[in-house]
């Protein structure tokens, strides 16, 4: 129980480091305003509502998943959407929906680093398959999107725009996390959604001007939304609003891309020998090599000296006053602090399962019980414990290892079974209670969840069956 705990230790340092420095600068730069000044900005490209909606509750929703996570994107687009004119529920829907293909590479990679660290799997091993699953699953999510905000009709119109944007946001999620670097892969794929929706909203505003009949949604944006985004936001003031997530991105690319500032950063490693245990009933664990965890070049190190630096940059051009540090640290700590108990205790729970021979025995009862129908519900099981514990990470920590099991027992292909593992629960997490509870809050519906969560589940079920599929095909093209 000792050796587990102490695994568990360096596996949670591993996790809550990138989540807490993550959030640490999302707060700075909505302190800074940065965040209200974007979404401002973002209904003025379009009065088309169903474009507004795939603009900012799919792609700016997916953004903020990129480097916030923790119901961030439902919170900050909910009340957004709400002023454009949706409806309460459909600008709940909307964001919940979008941002689920952004989870598992979102959060400055948080739940990869989990499902890393539980299973001891190499990264360039899960990175294509996940990287593919969530890509493909990208384009369903705009529809659905698209679909939830205005019904066929807008799915009709807009198909063909989604299937774009979506093929190009998978495409680079893809690339990037290939090339390594996986902890900004949703938010560099967002990224240039964000990048390309300009252009293509103005080509699309032109063609409807040009129409002889302009499309009846078309001309049922809300007034008030449009005249809360009258308000000329400068380009100046647009690009100091982006400035914080440039400064994240020049960090990490200088330390990934310019060998001695890697080196100089890797340099001191914490690590541990855990010893070899056995168990009363014969089971061994070898020993091994611990999390090792390098102290200056993790990726939560790169995230705070990012925050450091967007918080002096924020503070030179006076978007941040000298007394919001204390705003800022606290709205850190009162908002992580609930969800670290929950992933270390979830880490701890998941190591003692691993020592005590549980996990094995779940494992072989699993292959025993579902045998080739396995990759199917692989997917399912992990949307299952997304749903229970409330997030990705969770799901990825308390079932990686014996999604890895079940399948070296079956001889499937472990990447492909986690990467239905890690999808599922990433597609599923937007229903979980606590994040509906977040996004009901935020847009005046509470006491109104269960309404929200049955709309979530008709889709949630259908993603998650995209997946479930894709695994199958994977783990049948593995064996050919």
């Amino acid at each position: 129980m000792a050796i587990a705990h102490m695994k568990a230790i360096l596996l949670a340092i591993d996790v809550l480091w990138i989540i807490w420095a993550a959030f640490l600068l999302y707060r700075i730069v909505d302190e800074a305003g940065a965040i209200r000044t974007i979404g401002q900005a973002l209904p003025r490209l379009t009065p088309d509502i169903g474009m507004q909606a795939l603009i900012i509750g799919w792609i700016f929703a997916s953004f903020l998943q990129g480097v916030g996570g923790f119901g961030v994107p439902v919170a900050v687009v909910s009340p957004i959407l709400i002023g454009l004119g949706f409806s309460p529920i459909t600008a709940v829907i909307v964001p919940s929906i979008g941002h689920g293909w952004a989870v598992t590479f979102g959060s400055m990679g948080s739940s990869f680093t989990a499902l890393l660290a539980a299973t001891g799997q190499p990264e360039k091993l899960l990175i294509p398959p996940a990287a593919t699953f969530l890509g493909i699953s990208c384009v369903f999510v705009g529809w659905m999107v698209a679909h939830s905000a205005g019904g066929w009709v807008a799915f009709k119109r807009l198909w063909l725009v989604v299937a774009l944007l979506g093929i190009v946001m998978g495409s680079v999620q893809f690339l990037v996390t290939n090339r390594g670097f996986w902890n900004i892969g949703a938010f560099i794929a967002s990224l240039v959604g964000l990048i390309i929706v300009f252009p293509l909203s103005h080509w699309m505003n032109k063609k409807v001007r040009n129409s002889k009949t302009s499309n009846h949604e078309y001309k049922q944006a809300s007034s008030d939304g449009m005249n809360q985004s009258e308000n000329q936001i400068s380009k100046s003031n647009l690009l100091i609003a982006l400035s914080g997530y440039g400064i994240l991105i020049l960090v990490i690319l200088c330390v990934q891309l310019v060998p001695e500032i890697k080196h100089f950063l890797g340099q001191v490693v914490i690590k541990m020998k855990l010893p070899e245990v056995t168990t009363s009933s014969g089971l061994i664990t070898p020993s091994e090599e611990g999390r090792k965890l390098n102290l200056f070049g993790h990726t939560g190190m790169l995230l705070l000296y990012a925050s450091i630096l967007s918080y002096l940059f924020y503070r030179c051009v006076g978007w941040i006053k000298p007394e919001a540090a204390r705003r800022i640290l606290s709205g850190t700590v009162s908002r992580v602090m609930p969800s670290s108990v929950s992933i270390a205790s979830m880490l701890t729970m998941a190591v003692i399962m691993e020592y005590s021979g549980m996990t094995d025995a779940l494992a072989q009862g699993l292959a025993t019980g579902m045998g080739r129908l396995f990759p199917l519900a692989s997917p399912w099981i992990g949307a299952i414990g997304a749903f229970m514990t409330g997030s990705n990470t969770n799901s990825n920590v308390v079932f990686g290892a014996l999604q890895m099991q079940t399948a070296q027992l079956l001889g499937y292909a472990v990447p492909i079974i986690l990467a239905g593992q890690t999808a599922g629960a990433a597609l599923a997490s937007i229903m979980a209670p606590t994040k509906i509870v977040v996004g009901a809050s935020t847009a005046g519906m509470a006491g109104k969840e269960g309404e929200i969560m049955r709309k979530l589940a008709i889709y949630t079920t259908l993603l998650v069956v995209l997946i479930s599929l894709l695994t199958l095909i994977g783990t049948i093209y593995n064996q050919y």
